[in-house]
């Protein structure tokens, strides 16, 4: 798109991640209007009061569940991007009502996997994002653009491979996400730092690796632990395999032999996890309960705080980043791990908003001002390997948050510029 006041942008989700994305939005100058659409009007009201008179973002109440309800906000307000911010099991109908309603699409998290029914621990079911994967022709027919997997995780790391590819490395043999953070909330002795009803999710499916000469299977929850050194004084966390979608995503644009997830949970995370899946709690399979039908997963996700408002009791750091390994353009073996860290006390500062729903929050409003300037083009569905690196981590760093690079057996590289205040 290259008229930059042509973007209109539908926000689909309030919560943390959505506040944190109006939030970064509000301060840019790409797009002309920004609809905050939540279930709950309160909530979209809210996020849309804090941003102190920018008459470019409006509030509306949609059904997320309902691509009919999202088709007419589209509709109505002539939306040229739509901007899914709720969990994984609204992806479909948010995708396939901005399909009907004729705009572009992107997300943070893709359509919902499903393990094999005989040998869930060894072979791959229904794929995250295979429903999405499977119209992408009709799509790229169209000259549509579906965006998928363009948080922090997915999103950030998927950027890094294609960097890794087109600038660091001739050969590429793992491409290894590893995620990890040092926080801390005071008071609260478990109070998870984004939405439990997702990480249930992640974690107690089967993860998912992908070979050159197996492609897509699958290993136990939790498997191969490794302890992971992250940069900017977080330190050593143990990381074990979880399901994510830049496994999905990597090979399908990126060559390499390997692509892994791993993410540094903490073995109290774990044994949590585990202990919901023993009673049963991690099911979204209603129950019913002195006389009201509801989900377990629900109800331990309205027991515990909400990640959005854990901020001002949050100290420490969170780290996003991918190792590579393979050959140097130079012929030698190399090690390298780019990475995003967020500070909690700096997000909080500058924003307003606890840092993983910050950093979750900024790459997509990077990637639509990517759009929007005409940096990035494309049709069809696509991750974020599909499209040049540089622009985007240029911008990243625009923003105000820049990212970095360590090699093997090296301290950490400056990237981008200091961290500066926030534009």
């Amino acid at each position: 798109m290259s008229e930059r006041a042509a973007m209109r942008i539908l926000l689909v989700g309030a919560g943390g991640v959505g506040s944190a994305f109006t939030a970064i939005a509000a301060r840019r100058s790409f797009f002309e209007r920004c609809v905050v659409a939540d279930y709950s009007r309160e909530r979209a009201d809210a996020a849309v009061a804090a941003l102190e008179g920018d008459t470019r973002f409006v509030a509306a109440q949609v059904d997320a569940s309902d691509a009919s309800s999202v088709e007419a906000l589209v509709r109505e307000h002539e939306v040229t991007h739509v901007m899914n911010a709720v969990d994984p099991r609204f992806v479909m109908p948010v995708f396939e009502g901005a399909h009907a309603g004729g705009a572009d699409y992107l997300d943070m998290a893709m359509s919902l996997s499903h393990p094999h029914p005989e040998r869930p621990h060894s072979e791959t079911g229904i794929k995250l994002g295979d429903e999405q994967f499977a119209v992408a022709d009709q799509w790229q027919r169209e000259g549509r653009l579906a965006l998928v997997g363009i948080g922090v995780e997915p999103g950030l790391s998927d950027v890094f491979a294609r960097y890794a590819a087109d600038h660091l490395f001739s050969e590429i043999d793992e491409l290894g996400v590893r995620d990890g953070a040092n926080l801390a909330v005071e008071g609260h002795d478990f109070a998870p730092s984004f939405s439990i009803w997702t990480t249930i999710e992640e974690c107690l499916n089967p993860p998912v690796i992908w070979e050159r000469d197996r492609g897509w299977f699958t290993t136990p929850p939790f498997s191969e632990p490794e302890v992971f050194e992250f940069p900017e004084g977080i330190g050593p966390v143990e990381c074990v395999n979880v399901e994510h979608e830049e496994v999905l995503l990597m090979p399908r644009w990126v060559d390499c032999r390997r692509a892994t997830f791993k993410y540094g949970l903490g073995d109290e995370f774990i044994e949590v996890l585990k202990t919901l899946h023993k009673l049963g709690l991690d099911s979204t399979e209603k129950v019913r309960a002195s006389g009201v039908e509801v989900s377990p997963r629900d109800v331990v996700a309205a027991c515990l705080p909400d990640p959005a408002t854990l901020g001002a009791k949050m100290t420490g750091k969170t780290c996003a980043g991918l190792f590579v390994t393979g050959t140097g353009t130079d012929g030698r073996p190399r090690a390298t791990y780019l990475y995003h860290v967020v500070d909690n006390e700096w997000s909080m500062r500058e924003y307003g908003h606890q840092c993983v729903v910050w950093q979750t929050a900024v790459n997509p409003v990077v990637a639509l001002e990517l759009l929007a300037t005409g940096e990035w083009t494309g049709t069809g569905v696509l991750g974020p390997e599909a499209f040049d690196a540089v622009p985007f981590l240029d911008l990243l760093t625009a923003y105000g948050s820049p990212w970095g690079q360590r090699e093997d057996g090296l301290g950490d590289v400056s990237v981008g510029d200091e961290r500066h205040e926030a534009v």
